[in-house]
């Protein structure tokens, strides 16, 4: 490990160094840069991340991000709170609605089933789903993502709400514009030639 003349600097490296995809160059990048920034600027950054622990929590009825309760989209009556879109994190829903085609609802589960890191199905807002599965509600949209954990997952809900008598789709697969076939997995493959439409 290396050491600057600061240890002001290295801790900041090394706290830099624990965020998700953030190597140590990465970090020392990122503390120079701040060591070079004006001091409001470093302070507004620093308050934003205090702000960010002490303001935020999880909304009661679908378990997004938010600083109100419930969140600006459950308490939206325009939405159609017929349509439940099921995700795994909340950062999905950001996604989702960056597409500007969704107006349900959603519900965040908290990750995925994957028993070899020991996440069961009581780990995640399951029961709490469930319990949201009121005569209003048609349609449960499973949009976990493609991977084992995410299939799994999607598996074990739609096993869970199909006898309620619930509409349960889960979002489309298939291969991304401007790729060539000989590029593609198998899976993909598979998913894409199980969606087709007809022409």
């Amino acid at each position: 490990m290396q050491f600057y003349s600061s240890q002001s600097l290295e801790n900041l490296i090394g706290e830099f160094s624990k965020l998700p995809g953030i190597g140590r160059k990465s970090a020392q990048r990122l503390a120079f840069y701040l060591l070079k920034q004006p001091r409001e600027e470093v302070e507004a950054f620093a308050q934003a991340l205090i702000d960010l622990k002490e303001k935020t929590r999880l909304c009661s009825v679908c378990f997004n991000i938010t600083e109100v309760d419930p969140c600006p989209i459950c308490r939206d009556a325009t939405r159609d709170h017929t349509t439940i879109c099921v995700v795994e994190e909340a950062n999905d829903i950001l996604a989702i609605e960056k597409t500007g085609m969704y107006r349900g609802v959603y519900h965040v589960l908290g990750g995925a089933l994957s028993p070899l890191d020991g996440v069961g199905p009581e780990n995640l807002k399951i029961k709490e789903l469930l319990s949201r599965l009121t005569e209003e509600v048609q349609e449960v949209i499973l949009a976990t993502n493609p991977d084992v954990e995410g299939e799994a997952t999607a598996l074990y809900l739609q096993k869970l709400i199909k006898p309620l008598g619930k509409k349960v789709t889960r979002l489309a697969r298939g291969i991304p514009a401007g790729s060539d076939l000989e590029f593609i997995d198998e899976l993909t493959l598979s998913r894409a030639l199980e969606g087709r439409n007809v022409l």
